[in-house]
């Protein structure tokens, strides 16, 4: 693992689908130097036999970034895994834990929690085809397994497989019964066993996911002894609260930069955006609904996040925009 994931992996923002595209990496790292940030999930076939390398791109101001593989297949998974590589990602991450129907009927996601072994295969196919890390995120289990005995199984193989770091999310995945909304959280979250899982494992770099609504519980966490702390919803909502803060509560640095100044420097990467009318971009909006929460618990915020709803989306809508609902806070806050 090189010291620059291992020491960026104690804290990381989840992959989540429709919600951690590139654009949205790239605000998250003006607002934290340090924090391992992932991409949504890829699929291998996308890659592999739909030829979507588009979908890997990436800006290099993002990096520390990770690529999340979707997929079942070996091959196809060392394929698409040495295509990430070869576009610059340091760590490739393969998903067991989705549960949407979508990703079940492909095979992969959290019902690969219910074979190991082929998990373990994809794991050594990956890594012999190419130079970056590989990692897991998984559940604790699926549907009636018994996560003590599933999870120290499957981390075995894994293990065995030549992973070093792994993610778990402290909560089953229901795949019978319960939406993927619903799977988010309804089953019970077990810290416990993800932290007899360090004792069991304790040259397994292990990060714990699930439930993590601020860097001050993130903090607690880590003084606990887990290895890293991955946040998704929270720090997508209320990025500022989370990823400002990070670079000095978990890494020990000065704080990000206030929310202003983010959306200020934000401006000569809107403008490079508006300007690129590949693969359909040039919306403003496709930027700036991730920048909504940014001023999430301030006074003004409603404002902002109303006109940046009610305007961002509309056909020629440009840096004007931003800089009205920057003018609308600033007055309600006044």
């Amino acid at each position: 693992m090189s010291l620059v994931l291992h020491k960026a992996a104690r804290l990381s923002v989840a992959p989540m689908m429709d919600w951690t595209d590139r654009h949205c990496r790239y605000l998250h790292r003006l607002l934290s130097k340090h924090t391992l940030l992932y991409t949504e999930m890829v699929t291998a076939p996308a890659l592999v036999r739909g030829q979507a390398r588009h979908l890997l791109r990436f800006d290099p101001a993002e990096q520390p970034v990770a690529l999340q593989l979707g997929g079942s297949d070996p091959i196809e998974l060392a394929e698409a895994a040495a295509m990430g590589a070869e576009e610059g990602y340091p760590e490739i991450n393969l998903n067991c834990g989705c549960p949407s129907d979508r990703v079940q009927s492909g095979s992969f996601g959290a019902v690969l929690m219910e074979d190991a072994a082929l998990v373990a295969l994809c794991c050594r196919a990956m890594i012999a085809a190419q130079p970056a890390e590989v990692t897991v995120k998984c559940r604790i289990g699926v549907d009636d397994q018994d996560p003590s005995e599933v999870l120290p199984e499957f981390l075995s193989q894994i293990v065995a497989a030549g992973v070093n770091r792994v993610t778990i999310h402290a909560r089953k995945a229901w795949l019978q019964g319960l939406s993927p909304k619903e799977n988010r959280d309804i089953p019970p979250l077990d810290y416990d066993l993800v932290f007899e899982m360090k004792q069991l494992f304790p040259n397994l770099h292990i990060s714990i996911n699930g439930g993590v609504a601020s860097l001050d519980q993130a903090r607690e966490l880590l003084d606990a002894g887990m290895d890293g702390v991955m946040i998704g919803r929270a720090a997508y909502h209320n990025p500022t609260d989370i990823l400002q803060r990070a670079d000095d509560v978990i890494y020990g640095g000065g704080a990000g930069p206030d929310p202003v100044d983010v959306v200020l420097a934000m401006r000569p990467y809107i403008e490079a955006h508006l300007a690129d009318d590949s693969r359909g971009g040039g919306k403003l909006a496709h930027v700036t609904k991730h920048m909504l929460g940014l001023f999430a618990g301030r006074p003004g915020a409603r404002q902002w996040r109303r006109l940046l709803s009610e305007q961002a989306h509309k056909p020629g809508a440009g840096w004007s925009v931003v800089e009205d609902a920057l003018a609308a806070m600033e007055q309600a806050a006044a």
